[in-house]
Formats: structure tokens, sequence, C-alpha cells
């Protein structure tokens, strides 16, 4: 019996070039480099932050660079 005729409702995985929303968001802020370096090492090292401070000041320093402090600022209502 196939996965196909077990499991009728599942969809496999599509494996497409085409950036989703998230992958958009990420590269309009200009550092989508520093995110996915960032990313990489919040995985490496099983899910430590404390282990990725170089990475993440990388991201921070881009990120105001870019001028999406300005973008993403939150606005008292």
């Amino acid at each position: 019996m196939s996965d196909s005729q077990k499991y009728p409702n599942s969809n496999p995985a599509v494996d497409d070039d085409e950036p989703d929303e998230w992958d958009k968001r990420i590269f309009s802020t200009g550092c989508a480099v520093e995110n996915a370096k960032m990313t990489d090492c919040y995985f490496d090292n099983k899910k430590d932050w404390r282990a990725c401070k170089k990475e993440m000041e990388a991201f921070r320093e881009c990120w105001k660079r870019q001028g999406n402090v300005q973008r993403t600022d939150s606005k008292d209502a």
C-alpha cells in the first residue's frame, strides 16, 4: 500500500523555488543573509541563542543600517 493510500488527506511536500510570504518579507528587509546565518547558528547550536551573539549582532546592525527600525517601530494608539 502506498503512502497516498494510507494517508489520503496528506499532501506531499511541494518542492518549489518560488519565495513564499515569509521569504519575501525577509528579503525586503535587506538582511536575508544575516537572518539565514543567525537561524543556522541557532539550529546548529541546539537552539541556544547564547551561542549566536555574533550573528545576532550582525543582524541587528544590518537591521539598523537598512532603516528597518523606523519601518517596524511600534506606535502608541
